[in-house]
This record gives structure tokens, C-alpha cells and sequence, in this order.
């Protein structure tokens, strides 16, 4: 039930996106899909290997970060030091194949929905799984995620 009402409401959004008058401003889904791809890629690099700098260039200065375990971390600054302090040579994430949704939001940018996995190298039985939502915002040619919600975070059964 849970998951007819999630594609009802995503197909209702969906219709409402392309009927709008400014929907034809938005890419073609295939390649808004591979741009949101593109970046998802690019920050998760940057995330597996600490590259702090491309991080923050991916995230906007107001940035509101959900996490079901840890909350609500607000702020561009915030997030970095999470990621430094906690992810760093620690933990490694990646995208499961085959998950990924991206959705124009008009006059915004995208909505991307997905499953990611994560590592921690030097203990291969330690991996989970978490759901997530990012928004996107396109401002004058450049992206960035506003706000970002990972849940759902359980062990992979062994």
C-alpha cells in the first residue's frame, strides 16, 4: 500500500511538472537523469576520498541535512566537519545499481531518490543500506543539494 501511494503521488507530481508552462525549460528526463547521475558520482567520489573542496562545492551554504540517526545538521560548514570527523577513511558509500530516480522540480532543478550502500574499509561485514531524497538547485548553471534526507539505515544481513 505504502509503495502504490508512492507512485501515485510521483506520477501525480510528474503530470504536474510537464504540464506546467514552464516545463519545457526543463531537460529532457534522460538528460536531466544523466546530469543528476553525473553528480551524484562526483560528490560520492569526493565523499569516498575526502575531497572536502568538491564537497563544498556541492552543497549550498544553507544546506539542511536529515539523517534518521544523528537528525537535522544545518549549514554547509556543519556538514563538512560531519564528514571529516566521522566519514573520513572510515566509511565508503555507494549507489546501488539500478535504484536511482530523478524528478524536474520546475524553476528549481531535481529531486534524486535512490538506495546507497555503505562500506567501512577493513571490515567487509560491516556494510548497510540506507533510502535517500536530494534536492538540486540549479542556479545560473551550477548545482548544488539544498537539502538532503538519508533513512531507513539498517545492516545488510550477513
Amino acid at each position: 500500500m505504502k509503495k502504490a501511494l508512492q507512485v501515485l503521488l510521483f506520477a501525480l507530481f510528474f503530470d504536474l511538472a510537464f504540464s506546467s508552462a514552464h516545463a519545457q525549460t526543463t531537460p529532457a528526463p534522460d538528460a536531466l537523469f544523466k546530469k543528476i547521475q553525473l553528480l551524484d558520482t562526483q560528490l560520492f567520489d569526493a565523499y569516498n576520498t575526502c575531497d572536502l573542496t568538491t564537497l563544498s562545492s556541492l552543497v549550498a551554504e544553507d544546506l539542511e541535512f536529515y539523517h534518521d540517526k544523528t537528525g537535522l545538521a544545518r549549514g554547509r560548514q556543519t556538514f563538512l566537519d560531519a564528514i571529516k570527523n566521522n566519514i573520513c577513511g572510515k566509511v565508503t558509500r555507494e549507489l546501488v545499481p539500478g535504484t536511482l530516480e530523478v524528478y524536474p522540480i520546475a524553476d528549481y532543478g531535481a529531486v534524486e531518490i535512490g538506495v546507497h550502500r555503505f562500506h567501512h574499509p577493513g571490515h567487509d561485514d560491516n556494510v548497510g543500506e540506507a533510502k535517500f531524497v536530494t534536492l538540486w538547485q540549479e542556479k545560473d548553471g551550477s548545482w548544488q543539494i539544498t537539502r538532503a534526507i538519508s533513512f531507513d539505515h539498517k545492516p545488510l544481513p550477513k
